[in-house]
């Protein structure tokens, strides 16, 4: 790529400066609902669409349109950011949501049941020494 001389070029910068800014148009309710939510569960979209298998295109189509997530992705994406499918559907749905934190701590232990015997158990020697030190120190 060249180098182009301002003076030659004076509508260059004005047209770069814009570049890369974010989007202005604001989202559809439901589709920034789906955005907090997975935000608040700690997920990138690429994250959230390996989680339920789904291209992260979807997720991106889906966090800036009215079109909302097709009926066989609804479960999974519920229990993934650890809402009711109702709540993803319905930004005005009270929240049955879990914690983040828990949200986290379920999908992390799904995949340590993947895991080798030996190495869940060594997953649950030290999560089971923090318990029981956060237990003594509570008492």
């Amino acid at each position: 790529m060249q180098h182009h001389d301002q003076s030659r070029f004076p509508d260059l910068r004005s047209y770069t400066l814009g570049m890369g800014r974010k989007l202005t148009k604001t989202r559809p309710p439901q589709a920034a609902r789906l955005v907090a939510l997975r935000k608040a569960a700690g997920l990138s979209q690429a994250e959230l669409a390996r989680l339920i298998g789904e291209p992260q295109a979807n997720i991106a189509f889906w966090e800036r349109t009215e079109k909302p997530p097709r009926s066989d992705v609804l479960p999974k994406l519920a229990d993934v950011l650890g809402v009711r499918i109702e709540e993803l559907l319905d930004v005005q749905a009270p929240s049955g949501r879990r914690a983040p934190a828990a949200s986290q701590a379920k999908r992390l232990f799904d995949e340590v049941q993947k895991l080798p015997r030996h190495q869940q158990q060594k997953v649950l020697d030290v999560v089971s020494a923090i318990v029981e030190q956060f237990k003594r120190k509570a008492s």
